[in-house]
């Protein structure tokens, strides 16, 4: 089929039953074939609309005269040592973006990526140091699901990859709507973590209109140097969102984190794990330490692994639970903050 034609197309990927209803109805099909084209597609997992077979032949020409599954497959993969892999996707705006597959004895996680670069512009992240090109469809964001050779073997998802989930709330929403429901790929919420720098509003509505686990960008317990270091800070400052978060119950339907990336000589020291207890203390969640990976152009460097250990052991001593995450996929510049669409 010619590229050009195809493009025009409007992918089926991504849709809601309700969605699929109005396709099925602009098709001439009945109301039930909703029903099927969602089985096709996330359970069965088709690439073609002619392998929809309990559809009529005539019923999948109209299909097909507007529409097409979606489907794509990575233009390239990066595979690490550790066993990560790094995988490339269509993106926005002339930018490719990435995503990250994980495997971990029992566990295989995607990191999903949303956007094709980033507003927020952490000096940390290769992908903010990049600007913005454009937010991902609800089918690009599903089709890094589906369309990795591992798909089947997935038991995680996290929204950690390119871009901020909270700047595309409209297509992680629907995302999330698709990874969830019973008609789509029905996973449990508790599957699902969704990374956030804390746009406050856009955060109360995904903790309204969701169940998934949250984090959040946290790296200072103190506002300025935050800012420094996030300019999101001067706009939603940290304290703010943990007052946000603190009216939701985290103890049993949903688990919420804290990242903080170590940087040497920065925000390492035992005055700054004890800022954070405080800032923390009555909050039910756990902090995720993170080991910063160099990328070029900044002179943030990583701190040492004892004082990672000894930050850690001061946060638990102060009845905060933490963990040194451990770092994967450094040598495909697969890590956290690494992610570029190159």
């Amino acid at each position: 089929m010619d590229q050009e034609v195809c493009n025009s197309k409007k992918p089926l990927i991504g849709l809601s039953l309700d969605s699929l209803r109005e396709v099925a109805a602009e098709a001439g099909l009945p109301r039930f074939a909703a029903g099927q084209m969602a089985r096709w597609l996330y359970e069965k997992r088709v690439e073609e609309i002619d392998e929809m077979t309990d559809i009529s032949r005539q019923g999948r020409a109209r299909l097909a005269e507007r529409y097409t599954v979606g489907r794509t497959a990575p233009k390239h993969a990066a595979a690490s040592v550790d066993g990560t892999v790094k995988y490339l996707f269509e993106g926005a705006g002339g930018r490719d973006v990435e995503a990250v597959y994980i495997p971990d004895r029992d566990r295989a996680t995607l990191c999903v990526s949303s956007q094709a670069g980033c507003r927020m512009n952490c000096s940390f992240c290769m992908t903010g140091r990049q600007g913005f090109h454009g937010n991902l469809t609800t089918a690009q964001i599903i089709n890094q699901v589906l369309s990795i050779p591992d798909s089947s073997k997935l038991t995680n998802i996290v929204f950690m990859g390119m871009g901020e989930p909270t700047d595309n709330m409209g297509a992680v929403l629907e995302a999330i709507e698709v990874l969830t429901s019973p008609w789509g790929l029905a996973w449990s919420p508790k599957r699902i973590t969704v990374s956030s720098v804390g746009n406050t509003p856009r955060l109360r509505e995904l903790l309204d209109k969701t169940k998934v686990h949250i984090a959040i960008s946290a790296h200072s317990p103190y506002s300025e140097e935050r800012g420094g270091l996030m300019p999101v800070e001067k706009a939603y400052p940290l304290r703010g969102v943990l007052e946000l978060l603190r009216e939701y119950d985290f103890a049993h339907q949903r688990r919420l984190s804290m990242e903080y990336i170590i940087w040497r000589g920065i925000n390492d020291d035992p005055r700054h794990a004890d800022a954070l207890a405080r800032l923390l203390k009555g909050l039910d969640c756990r902090v995720n330490l993170i080991r910063f990976h160099a990328i070029p152009g900044v002179s943030l460097r990583p701190a040492d692994e004892g004082v990672m250990t000894a930050f850690r052991d001061r946060l638990n001593a102060a009845g905060i639970t933490a963990t040194i995450r451990a770092s994967r996929g450094e040598d495909i510049m697969a890590a956290c903050g690494q992610l570029a669409g190159q």
